[in-house]
């Protein structure tokens, strides 16, 4: 077949690598936070709600009054690079860039900018075509996995030539992940001045719903927080933060376990967040900030978050080992 004359050419092939994390606005100021609100809490798989019910709710009380406030929460952890969990899934997508050859690596977010849509789009036209989508959910819930994935879809679903894909499974119990989790953890408690008595595993909490809809999200996390247990040698709290509205949510809660452990004589605590791929609000803000004010209110004595893997070199190592295996097959084959 003759190529007719000015016919886009079609450029080598390689393989593409997206990674995907949850979302954040572009400032931290009520505006930027109410945009990215409003499309977040648009999600029909966010909030389980009929539309005609929420959308009133949500135009009409929660967008004119949370935004201000979940803004003072962004401005308290805000960086110069941005907000902490679009700088750090940047860097953890720069730190893979040389990682395979032949692999272009790129990075978005569920909500807010980057767009997956549009990294997907720039990915094919750099000439991928095949693309791994790697939501950095450890554990799957819908609420997390499932929609960025359908954010992808969605963007297939408008291309003419579309790419081959592959998503990234949850890794909540991959032996891999649980060592860095083991590693980082260790690390981070040998730095501390003092022993904690508690150790808490602290997961983004879900309506309890879902687990009756059948989200495999409570196991798995369960499960996460049993085998790093058993990598550390101890027994970890676990709990599930970030609760909203009125529905009853997976429990037990976070802030009331906190606010209730020096009653039981609990005064030094550490706590991590296995959930996480990367440090965010709900990290450095909900736990790091206001975990350690309320616990020291109710009459403890020493608190300490720990980091997450974010682009830590054994952060980067086990998202190198996790990621290859699912190219496995795609990477040399162009």
């Amino acid at each position: 077949m003759t190529i007719p004359p000015n016919h886009p050419s079609i450029p080598a092939p390689r393989v593409g690598l997206l990674l995907v994390n949850l979302g954040t606005p572009d400032e931290a100021n009520p505006q930027a936070v109410k945009r990215y609100l409003a499309e977040f809490l648009s999600d029909r798989r966010v909030v389980e709600i009929p539309a005609l019910a929420w959308q009133p709710i949500l135009r009409g009380i929660i967008l004119n009054t949370r935004p201000k406030k979940s803004a003072h929460a962004y401005s308290q952890v805000w960086t110069d690079a941005g907000s902490p969990l679009a700088a750090i899934t940047r860097a953890q997508a720069a730190a893979l860039a040389d990682a395979w050859p032949g692999v272009t690596v790129d990075w978005a977010m569920r909500y807010g900018n980057p767009a997956i849509g549009d990294r997907l789009a720039a990915l094919k036209d750099a000439g991928c075509d095949r693309i791994l989508i790697a939501p950095l959910y450890p554990q799957y819930c819908a609420a997390t996995t499932a929609t960025a994935n359908d954010k992808a879809f969605a963007t297939l679903a408008g291309m003419r030539w579309q790419p081959a894909i592959r998503t990234l499974p949850p890794y909540h119990d991959d032996p891999t992940y649980i060592a860095a989790l083991a590693d980082s953890v260790r690390q981070s408690l040998t730095a501390l001045d003092f022993e904690p008595q508690a150790l808490m595993a602290s997961f983004h909490g879900m309506p309890s719903r879902t687990l009756d809809l059948g989200d495999p999200y409570h196991c798995q996390c369960q499960k996460t927080a049993r085998l790093l247990g058993e990598a550390l040698g101890r027994e970890l709290t676990v709990t599930f933060q970030s609760r909203f509205g009125r529905a009853k949510w997976l429990g037990p809660a976070t802030d009331a376990t906190l606010t209730e452990f020096p009653g039981r004589g609990v005064t030094r605590v550490a706590i991590v967040a296995p959930g996480f791929s990367a440090d965010c609000l709900e990290t450095l803000e909900e736990l790091a900030i206001r975990g350690r004010e309320s616990f020291l209110a109710a009459g403890g004595a020493q608190f300490a978050y720990l980091p997450c893997l974010n682009d830590s070199e054994i952060g980067i190592e086990m998202l190198r080992d996790i990621l290859s295996r699912e190219l496995a097959g795609w990477i040399g084959a162009q």
